[in-house]
């Protein structure tokens, strides 16, 4: 099941900005003071025990799954997928993540975060190559072309916030112009690498 309770919250227990929150608003910014201290009413400091190896996977993993806000069962169906794959399996792990429609949207910068994206697509705002594609685990292709389907979807305030932050970095696999853009390449590993151990992931559901 998707995780649907307080973001500030899971993203201070992991320790890391999880994009959950839209940047530059107050509750980001609020995040961003006390992402250090833990939750709870201590800030976790109180009683706390040694992390075990299985527990340091687990929390890896979670991390993960709140990044891309994916459920357990969506996660593991990567794992399995890649696998099967000849190579390197943390590598195709992060492919398919990367791959994903609501991800694609939110690396083009055409939505503040991911949940924002995941919405868009699903309320029929986004097209791939120029039809309206409303399942955001849609796997994006190379060459395919994304867009908003209707040029109206650009007035919504905070699309039209995002779309003029000129600090948005996209990543070198894809191309942008304009307002629309294309996944030119397979992703790479970077992005994710920067957040999350996917070596810790994968041996968590190796065993």
């Amino acid at each position: 099941m998707r995780y649907l309770g307080p973001k500030n919250r899971i993203a201070r227990r992991e320790g890391i900005d999880l994009g959950l929150k839209t940047p530059g608003s107050k509750s980001h910014a609020r995040l961003l003071k006390k992402l250090n201290v833990p939750p709870g009413q201590h800030g976790g400091r109180a009683g706390r025990r040694k992390v075990s190896e299985r527990a340091v996977q687990l929390r890896e993993k979670q991390k993960l799954r709140f990044l891309f806000g994916l459920t357990e069962r969506q996660l593991k169906n990567y794992f399995k997928k890649a696998v099967f794959k000849k190579g390197n399996t943390a590598l195709y792990v992060s492919q398919y993540l990367e791959k994903r429609l609501d991800n694609i949207v939110y690396r083009l910068g055409m939505a503040p975060t991911r949940a924002a994206a995941r919405q868009l697509i699903s309320h029929g705002h986004v097209a791939i190559n120029d039809k309206k594609m409303a399942v955001a685990s849609y796997q994006v292709r190379v060459g395919d072309k994304v867009s908003y389907k209707k040029e109206a979807t650009m007035k919504i305030p905070y699309v039209e916030k995002t779309l003029a932050n000129k600090d948005i970095i996209v990543p070198s696999w894809l191309e942008k112009k304009a307002v629309a853009g294309r996944l030119t390449a397979e992703p790479s590993i970077d992005e994710i690498g920067k957040q999350i151990n996917l070596r810790l992931i994968i041996e968590y559901y190796s065993r």
